[in-house]
């Protein structure tokens, strides 16, 4: 694995879109019809916990029923030629159900519950969710997902990735949700970066920047290309 070059993946919910998954800002998304407020906030978990269980049960069952498409297995395939981390806005398991080793989920994973006392507290689920479900220690279960408003933890392992790689790909991702977005701004100058999405998304200007117009299935197959040793 030494010998290998790093490449380091940032994608976002476009790259699942192919899957079936809706992805938040399509006008026909996942979203519409719910507030962001309503189900994502720990003031909505606080107002109405039924709701957000509904709406995080609805979601996984929705990702059992779907399966990984050509840009999860083609990003699992670089795997061998290259080190791949990936580092993913999605909560769902496609990359892992296509084959990438080393996956970060930065806003947490669909298939997982916590203790909403205790983040530590953490369990599989592929159910649902209900309530009066607890915890060792007693608490509700709430679903392991960083909502709007929370921290999110994982950006403390995600940054320093940005400066021990060899390529930076952002696949499927609006670069709007921060900070997620920020990790493009953390790479250095010299570093090579691909952007993958069917619609390029406005960034600041930098070097070392290819625009892979395309949908993420188009465009990993591209990148493939791109990066062949």
């Amino acid at each position: 694995m030494a010998d290998k070059k790093h490449i380091v993946v940032l994608t976002g919910a476009g790259i699942s879109a192919e899957s079936g998954l809706k992805t938040f800002r399509d006008g026909d998304g996942l979203w519409n019809g719910y507030s962001v407020y309503d189900v994502a906030t720990p003031g909505a978990w606080r107002k109405d916990p039924q709701m957000v269980l509904d709406f995080y049960n609805m979601r996984r069952r929705d990702v059992l029923a779907a399966q990984p498409n050509a840009a999860h297995t083609g990003l699992a395939a670089l795997e061998k030629d290259f080190e791949v981390t990936i580092v993913t806005q999605n909560i769902d398991d496609l990359h892992e159900r296509a084959g990438s080793t080393r996956v970060l989920h930065l806003h947490g994973e669909i298939f997982k519950m916590r203790s909403e006392k205790n983040e530590s507290l953490i369990y599989p689920i592929t159910g649902d969710i209900q309530l009066g479900d607890t915890a060792e220690d007693g608490a509700q279960l709430r679903p392991h997902i960083v909502w709007f408003e929370e921290p999110v933890p994982m950006m403390e392992q995600a940054v320093p990735l940005m400066h021990n790689c060899d390529y930076f790909v952002v696949a499927g991702t609006s670069l709007q949700v921060y900070p997620a977005a920020s990790l493009l701004y953390y790479a250095p100058p010299y570093l090579p970066k691909f952007i993958i999405d069917k619609k390029i998304p406005q960034v600041d200007r930098m070097n070392n920047i290819v625009f892979i117009e395309k949908p993420a299935t188009e465009g990993v197959k591209e990148l493939q290309r791109l990066l062949q040793p």
